[in-house]
């Protein structure tokens, strides 16, 4: 594949570069002993502004497995801009490591540490996007459907950094994406644009809608939190404005939908119910372990 230099957002991989990171994800995932000295002699810093399970741990075992080193900065080091500057974060870690993979509250901070540092730098979470969520999420529904421009997936709840990841990945794919948000929580104008010209060259077909029904017939229903992470907005308000888009049993059986996804953690009882995101409905844990090999497969590649 060609060369990759970083990954702030989906748009820095074209179609085949994107396609590629999959298949390479799938022969980590197959064969890890291929791969368990890619890394070797490479130190990664793993910069952290918010809490983590899922990606501070899948990149912490995944850099391990392919014969790195990582090194943790959280906000115990000092907050950026604050202690010091983002742009002598980026220079001084750009002393001692390879890359930086970094999860923040401003992809803003993002392109800073790029900037300064001349490493690559890989977004692990800003405001705005999430790429390894969604690179995870493309290899489980490739996984589970084969060719993804025959997918047809739908998302519910927030338009967040998780919902335009996947609209831009569809996009770029040529998938089929439903986005059903409630009134005043559409996704942001730029990346629906965005996404709407990468759809206009692929094929994908991208509809928004306000109503759970207009997920009838998708072949996964993807939810997330119905408050993101840092929103400031009144819970109890979210709660009244989003009850109606749980995803629960009886909500799955009406639209005749058999796999659910969602990015976790979960509040149950919230935008998803136990029972299903305990049921074999549920492709939660394999997008959870997916992480690890597609971060994997953007790593090998940003090294090769």
């Amino acid at each position: 594949m060609s060369k990759l230099s970083q990954l702030l957002c989906l748009t820095d991989l074209s179609q085949h570069q994107l396609r590629d990171i999959l298949t390479l994800s799938l022969e980590i995932k197959g064969d890890p002993a291929q791969y368990r000295t890619a890394l070797a002699g490479k130190s990664v810093a793993l910069l952290f502004e918010k809490p983590s399970l899922r990606t501070r741990v899948s990149f912490d075992v995944g850099i391990h497995k392919l014969g790195g080193h990582s090194v943790y900065l959280d906000l115990q080091n000092g907050a950026m801009g604050v202690r010091e500057s983002v742009q002598d974060f980026g220079s001084n870690l750009a002393c001692w490591t390879d890359a930086i993979v970094a999860r923040v509250f401003s992809q803003k901070t993002l392109i800073e540490l790029a900037r300064s540092s001349q490493k690559p730098v890989i977004n692990a979470l800003s405001d705005l996007y999430h790429p390894c969520q969604a690179l995870a999420d493309l290899l489980t529904l490739h996984e589970q459907f084969g060719e993804l421009n025959k997918v047809h997936l739908a998302f519910v709840g927030d338009g967040n950094n998780v919902c335009h990841s996947l609209m831009l990945g569809a996009a770029i794919m040529g998938m089929d994406l439903t986005v059903i948000t409630p009134p005043g929580f559409g996704p942001d104008a730029h990346v629906l644009l965005k996404a709407q010209q990468l759809a206009a060259k692929s094929g994908a077909k991208l509809v928004l809608s306000q109503h759970l029904s207009s997920a009838a017939g998708v072949d996964a229903i993807y939810t997330d939190t119905w408050l993101s992470m840092g929103a400031k907005a009144d819970p109890k308000q979210v709660g009244q404005l989003f009850a109606d888009y749980q995803i629960n049993t009886a909500a799955m059986q009406r639209l005749a939908v058999k796999h659910f996804m969602h990015c976790l953690p979960a509040h149950r009882g919230q935008e998803v119910t136990s029972e299903v995101l305990d049921s074999d409905y549920s492709l939660v844990l394999q997008q959870a372990e997916n992480r690890m090999h597609a971060q994997n497969a953007v790593l090998v590649s940003l090294f090769s």
